[in-house]
């Protein structure tokens, strides 16, 4: 059975108004220990995510900016100003592996999480997935090799290389048709735990080009 979203997200949420200044962002950043929050309006909606690479980013080009005589200060800045829009969000009942490829995807370290209207919910972040997960990556990499590849499609191991970094799998080796390369991919992508699929597999067909990444 698969964990949802609203099983490990923290409802707890450090968020800002759309007016918030960048000095009250940073002093909250610094209280809460957060490396990013979202921007919500006054009905609670998400529209927005600032994130403290976003601050610093804004304040190394403003202080280029007054070097060269420009009047804009950092202090003068909004969340509306710096987040990003609109906010990527999950809902309380994806699956965490859900969460986790978007988190693997977008790069970031936490996704907001929306009730159906829009609205705050909570937050999930990398560390709640691997809290619901549980899993070395030897553990992932082994039920690969052992369950999927040898004993659903009695294939020898050898024929395939499994490796495992942070619950990514990256897949090589040389599948007999490229429909059975897919199929293997797409059975690896709901082991549990596994955040993405790296198709490197070399494919007989013709249309392999068509394959995809895998992710």
């Amino acid at each position: 059975m698969k964990t949802s979203v609203k099983d490990a997200m923290t409802t707890q949420v450090v968020a800002v108004k759309l007016g918030a200044s960048f000095n009250e962002m940073a002093a909250r950043l610094r209280q809460s220990r957060v490396s990013a929050f979202p921007v919500i309006d006054d009905d609670m909606k998400v529209i927005g995510v600032v994130s403290e690479a976003d601050m610093l980013a804004r304040k190394v080009l403003s202080t280029g900016m007054l070097h060269r005589g420009e009047q804009q200060k950092t202090e003068d800045l909004t969340a509306g100003d710096l987040m990003t829009h609109p906010a990527i969000t999950v809902s309380p009942e994806d699956s965490v592996e859900v969460a986790a490829r978007l988190m693997y995807t977008l790069q970031v370290k936490r996704l907001p999480v929306t009730d159906p209207s829009g609205r705050l919910a909570g937050i999930i972040s990398r560390t709640d997935v691997l809290a619901v997960f549980d899993r070395s990556d030897e553990e992932i990499r082994k039920e690969v090799t052992d369950d999927v590849i040898c004993q659903e499609f009695g294939a020898a191991p050898r024929q395939f290389t499994v490796a495992v970094q942070a619950g990514v799998v990256t897949l090589e080796g040389k599948a007999e048709t490229a429909a059975l390369g897919r199929v293997i991919v797409r059975k690896v992508r709901h082991v549990r735990g596994v955040v993405a699929v790296r198709d490197r597999l070399s494919y007989p067909d013709a249309d392999a080009s068509i394959a995809g990444p895998g992710f």
